[in-house]
């Protein structure tokens, strides 16, 4: 009776781990011979690792990534895909996310930009950093729907604080000029704090020009310039293929 008692507490204190890790040891016979200490030790561990993981889906959640289960570990940087592991794993490993630096993704379509940025953007998450993924073509409908409702200052504020922005497919569509001048308030407010990604088929050398206006785009270039990392893909996908069955596994 005690003990339901005991785990009935602990599970309105919301100590999930440490219930589960409670039941476990009353079916183990050989946790008899553990002193208390070792005991409350195992309970602490299993809770402690039981948020630690609660946090991670719940920060790979909320960055609504578009390839979630991507991950550096799975990069496949044959000469053909025109970039080599230690570069990638040196700026994954790096201080990046906490500098706030900016990170330019760039290559043909199919190239894997998209996914490298995810992967990038998950293994931040698995660092405990919270990220958002964004799509620039949709911007300016998400832009409209903010102003309508009213929730755009609570909206810049989320991006302000999100320690990784990723936004994907830079260059794709036009800009209006009140997407073009919201954009840049975003990059203004990340700026040397907060750490951006921006994937894109478009050369770096025309983005000035995709922008528009000059001195939106030199205001906005400028910021994003300050400290910034280049990765340039070839024309072959990063990500690795699964065997296919019946079939050989021939690469992605």
């Amino acid at each position: 009776m005690m003990m339901h008692t005991t785990l009935e507490q602990l599970r309105q204190l919301k100590l999930l781990g440490m219930t589960q890790a409670l039941q476990e040891q009353m079916q183990q016979a050989g946790m008899a011979a553990m002193s208390f200490e070792e005991r409350m030790a195992l309970l602490v561990e299993r809770e402690v690792h039981g948020r630690q993981e609660r946090r991670l889906m719940r920060l790979i959640r909320n960055a609504r990534l578009k390839y979630p289960q991507a991950m550096i570990e799975d990069l496949d940087c044959r000469a053909s895909r025109g970039i080599d592991r230690a570069t990638v794993m040196s700026l994954a490993l790096g201080p990046w996310v906490r500098a706030g630096h900016a990170v330019l993704v760039t290559g043909p379509t199919g190239a894997g930009k998209s996914w490298l940025a995810c992967a990038l953007a998950q293994y931040a998450c698995r660092q405990g950093h919270s990220a958002l993924y964004l799509r620039i073509p949709r911007l300016a409908e998400e832009l409209r729907i903010r102003h309508a409702n009213g929730t755009f200052t609570t909206w810049l504020d989320t991006l302000k604080s999100t320690d990784v922005l990723l936004l994907d497919d830079w260059g794709m569509v036009g800009m209006d000029a009140h997407t073009r001048s919201d954009l840049l308030e975003i990059i203004d407010d990340r700026a040397g704090r907060k750490a951006t990604i921006i994937t894109s088929q478009l050369p770096i050398e025309h983005w000035h020009e995709w922008i528009g206006e000059a001195t939106v785009a030199d205001a906005m270039l400028d910021r994003i310039m300050q400290s910034h990392h280049r990765l340039t893909l070839a024309g072959e996908s990063l990500r690795k293929s699964k065997p296919q069955p019946e079939q050989e596994d021939i690469g992605a």
